[in-house]
């Protein structure tokens, strides 16, 4: 049970990274001090990204995960978590640029 809260706590951290990775300049325009925290969270973030890394929380994760009895996953947060929902397994071309 310990090593499941352990995992899910990870999860939700990593949700909120990648959220203020995506959404912290609408935060830096009402507060422009936090720029100073969004700037290297938004490098971070985008040399993951975009150099097929891997954020040390997914192994982190995956570990807690394990001890927990449970599988982990092969891959990133965002490839495993957010891809799933935008972009839904029978989503064509045609659904896609309509949406």
């Amino acid at each position: 049970m310990t090593y499941r809260l352990l995992a899910d706590l990870v999860l939700v951290a990593h949700a909120g990274f990648v959220a203020f990775v995506v959404l912290g300049g609408l935060v830096v325009l009402r507060w422009p001090r936090v720029a100073w925290v969004h700037l290297p969270v938004v490098a971070w973030g985008a040399g993951i990204e975009f150099t097929g890394g891997l954020c040390p929380l997914t192994p982190l994760e995956n570990h807690w995960r394990g001890l927990a009895g449970e599988q982990g996953y092969g891959g990133g947060f965002v490839e495993h978590y957010l891809l799933a929902a935008l972009y839904p397994e029978g989503l064509t071309r045609g659904v896609q640029l309509a949406l």
